[in-house]
């Protein structure tokens, strides 16, 4: 219950914070834990960022208010941290359906974003296989995308990546220049507060293959925690990697250490319900 009870602290802190600038930092505080691995938790949790959160709550008081008072539609926009009016109006357009102004007429419909709470969900119908290995850091060849956590945009996006290198050759290039015949996916460049990141589809390549065009990047040395994965792509490892962040994190003593996240994914039908994959989270202790 610990984890629920910082969890709820820091949501409170949130909603004090309302008409400030979204602050990661001053929030994970609230909840004992780094800004990093907060917002992971957050988005894992809810299915959006925590700025997602904050933007569509902003946007639902800024709603109550401008129906409720005769407070000025430049007011409320600079209230709840939107620069100037044209920039409300847009953000404010695309949750309600209507401008501010028309927010003030009787009977108009408003959408409302509610507060959320967590509360503690006993599963525990599945085991969850894993080990802790520490590794050196290491070169990965591949191709990358940039997406967007927003709205699950994506758990769309990844899959039809996947899907365009399996069918333009792609994935077989890799797969041929790999020293293990293993293939990755990674999600790179993740930041607190941010909803971009890149994802790359990537191999540990022999030492002397040319990069063919592709990028070359550096996993850096990390402990990471290596769940197994069993059943068809890409249901599979998505299911895998919402428990780990819903009913691991919560109940060891680990948390993320802000590092890239990797999808192991060796020979094998993918799409077989007895593929075997896995997934490697870098972690720390608290």
């Amino acid at each position: 219950m610990e984890w629920f009870d910082r969890m709820k602290n820091a949501l409170d802190k949130l909603e004090e914070t309302m008409e400030d600038r979204l602050d990661i930092e001053e929030i994970a505080r609230a909840a004992y834990t780094s800004p990093f691995h907060f917002q992971r938790m957050f988005h894992m949790l809810t299915g959006m960022t925590v700025a997602e959160y904050a933007r569509k709550r902003k946007l639902t008081l800024a709603a109550q208010e401008l129906a409720s008072s005769s407070a000025k539609v430049l007011d409320v926009a600079l209230k709840y941290g939107y620069d100037s009016p044209e920039s409300f109006a847009k953000a404010f357009r695309k949750v309600h359906g209507i401008s501010p102004s028309e927010a003030r007429q009787p009977g108009v419909r408003l959408k409302a974003f509610p507060r959320i709470s967590f509360h503690l969900s006993l599963k525990g119908d599945k085991d969850m296989d894993y080990r802790i290995v520490e590794k050196e850091a290491f070169t990965v060849l591949g191709r990358t995308i940039d997406v967007s956590c927003r709205d699950g945009q994506n758990l769309r996006d990844i899959p039809k990546f996947w899907q365009t290198c399996h069918q333009d050759g792609t994935a077989a290039k890799l797969a041929s220049a790999a020293a293990d015949d293993v293939l990755f996916g990674i999600c790179l460049d993740m930041q607190p507060n941010q909803e971009d990141f890149t994802y790359m589809i990537a191999c540990r390549p022999e030492a002397d293959v040319p990069d063919a065009g592709f990028s070359v990047r550096t996993i850096p040395a990390a402990t990471w925690a290596i769940f197994q994965v069993v059943g068809p792509m890409p249901g599979a490892i998505q299911e895998a990697i919402g428990r780990i962040f819903q009913e691991w994190f919560p109940s060891t003593g680990y948390e993320h250490s802000g590092g890239p996240e990797l999808e192991v994914y060796p020979p094998g039908d993918a799409w077989g319900e007895d593929y075997r994959s896995e997934i490697w989270i870098p972690i720390v202790k608290k």
